[in-house]
């Protein structure tokens, strides 16, 4: 009886062996490293909240089964969503290599574990944009630069609340004739840098609105006017001429648009954002002239001329070449927020930290917008995407139509809240979800 038990106790010390690591010996096996729910050796262990851990399987497939977040062993229930343990599964796939292998190969054979999987996966997807907010380290350095960016989004939203014109007083609402030689100043100024060198002529005159309503190309020619460059004084008959058309000074910058085109402006901003192709084709359709050409004009230029001016450069705009077009539409297809950034990059003379905010905000929605067609591609899911697009067209539409029943009935405090939240806000939002899909990145 003796030789039998020492046998056998020899024999399960051999098997013991045969599965620990070399050079840990007979101090680890593999009844050590068991899933509670399985009894087998752990795969891809998952750590829980309180400790426990277990095959990430076999957690999906208690959780699919019981739709619980709770702990299969102790039933305390678990927040956010369960990682796979590194260091863990490093471990026992270092110590027990053979036997990890054999059960992956069992467990792939396994269609309703894979189901499982995959949709244990998907609730986690699902819960990270409502968890990515929280910063699991606690701060760090990415928290210190959101603060700061918010502190300076607060600001700049502050400055442009206090320190803008009442719109009422602005020359876009103000009509030419009742302007006075300070405003006729202040919109030559506007015309670009080089309308300063003008200045003193018209101050000599004393030009007020009705004055500059009478004066033609020939009187700028000749003292004290003394308009050389037939460039400059063409540039400035052309805005007279449309000064003298509408009444008033047409708007030459984002604030004077938004001034004359609450609503529009309002819905390009956040239309822009949501779905940039469809504003896009929006604007070729029924804003053509007025906002379409200087657009495309501006992303698409037939020549580069860096000397001249912004308004200078958007005064006679002709249909589009075919080279812009072939441009501009690949552009549309494949990097629609590039459009808006470059946009933005053109007015940074004008408007220099909100064209900023424009453009940091447009590479962002691009990353995110790549995120989302990555997940695709993983997920196997190109079929869908007609109707998912059909889906983004309806929802679009219905919002569009929502916003253009109700607008009259929206305090303007609250749209120019709504305005400058998107202005300024939203990139800030978007930082935190581009770290968001990166961290979902590592942990898949």
């Amino acid at each position: 009886m003796e030789e039998d038990d020492t046998s056998q106790g020899e024999t399960e010390r051999a098997e013991v062996e045969t599965l620990a690591a070399p050079d840990v010996g007979r101090q680890v096996s593999v009844s050590e490293f068991l899933c509670h729910c399985c009894y087998d050796i752990l795969v891809n262990p998952t750590t829980l909240n309180c400790g426990h851990s277990f095959c990430r399987h076999c957690l999906a497939l208690w959780w699919v089964s019981s739709k619980k977040n709770e702990c299969p062993e102790c039933r305390e229930k678990w927040e956010g969503f369960p990682k796979v343990n590194i260091l863990l599964r490093d471990v026992v796939e270092k110590l027990f290599s053979d036997a990890i292998e054999q059960r992956k190969e069992d467990i792939q054979q396994n269609s309703d574990v894979a189901h499982s999987l995959a949709t244990f996966q998907k609730y986690g997807n699902d819960q990270i944009p409502n968890t990515g907010r929280i910063n699991p380290r606690g701060g760090g350095f990415f928290s210190g630069v959101l603060t700061a960016l918010t502190c300076v989004a607060v600001v700049l939203l502050g400055y442009h609340w206090s320190s803008r014109e009442f719109e009422e007083d602005l020359l876009v609402h103000k009509p030419v004739a009742k302007w006075s030689a300070e405003e006729v100043i202040l919109w030559l100024e506007q015309l670009g840098p080089w309308a300063s060198y003008y200045k003193e002529g018209f101050l000599l005159e004393k030009v007020n609105g009705r004055l500059l309503l009478t004066l033609t190309e020939e009187d700028f020619t000749k003292e004290p006017y003394s308009i050389k460059n037939s460039n400059h004084r063409r540039a400035i008959m052309a805005e007279l001429e449309c000064v003298k058309a509408l009444g008033v000074k047409p708007p030459q910058n984002l604030w004077e648009y938004k001034a004359v085109n609450p609503g529009k402006s309002l819905f390009l901003l956040y239309a822009l954002k949501s779905s940039p192709r469809l504003s896009m084709l929006y604007l070729y359709l029924f804003d053509y002239a007025e906002a379409f050409l200087p657009f495309i004009h501006t992303i698409c230029p037939v020549q580069e001329d860096k000397d001249e001016d912004i308004v200078t450069k958007l005064l006679d705009l002709k249909d589009p070449s075919g080279k812009q077009w072939r441009e501009f539409i690949v552009k549309y297809l494949f990097l629609p927020y590039q459009l808006i950034a470059e946009f933005a990059w053109d007015w940074l003379d004008v408007h220099y930290w909100t064209s900023r905010f424009i453009i940091v905000n447009a590479m962002l929605l691009s990353v995110l917008e790549l995120f989302s067609f990555w997940r695709l591609w993983l997920r196997r899911e190109w079929k869908t995407i007609p109707h998912r697009m059909w889906r983004h067209f309806w929802k679009i539409s219905t919002q569009g139509l929502f916003v253009a029943i109700f607008w009259p009935f929206i305090p303007q405090f609250v749209c120019n809240c709504l305005f400058y939240w998107a202005l300024y806000f939203n990139p800030i939002i978007n930082i935190d979800l581009v770290v968001a899909e990166v961290r979902r990145l590592e942990t898949q």
